[in-house]
């Protein structure tokens, strides 16, 4: 088991690690929407989760995978109203690929922000 971090990324806020990676498979930590230097995104639901996907490509490309590499996504949302939103920001950063996925309506999220996404992914080196 490999623990990923990277600087290019928030750091973890509790205590998990940013994604771990184990037998060729990278697990990523739900990413909000912070920056790398752990500053909150304010805006809409569209800036919020531009921020979380910077984040999990930095995350994944640390460990060595990408996107591309995607074979399942989780979304947990806080409003299912803004559920088009996050799809059309969702479809232009996984392009013509599409990894299974789940969406979820939570009541809350950590810091109150609006969207997080984890994801699972194949290790490509």
């Amino acid at each position: 088991m490999r623990y990923i971090a990277t600087d290019k990324a928030p750091k973890a806020i509790g205590p998990y690690a940013q994604a771990v990676s184990v037998n060729g498979v990278v697990y990523t930590s739900g990413a909000i929407p912070l920056t790398s230097n752990g500053l909150l995104v304010e805006g809409s639901i569209v800036d919020q989760t531009h921020q979380v996907f910077l984040n999990l490509k930095a995350v994944l490309a640390e460990a060595g995978s990408s996107l591309d590499n995607v074979v399942k996504a989780t979304v947990f949302i806080k409003d299912m109203d803004e559920f088009a939103q996050v799809n059309e920001v969702y479809a232009e950063h996984f392009g013509e690929h599409t990894p299974a996925r789940s969406t979820v309506e939570v009541a809350r999220l950590p810091k109150d922000v609006k969207i997080e996404i984890e994801v699972i992914a194949l290790v490509v080196n």
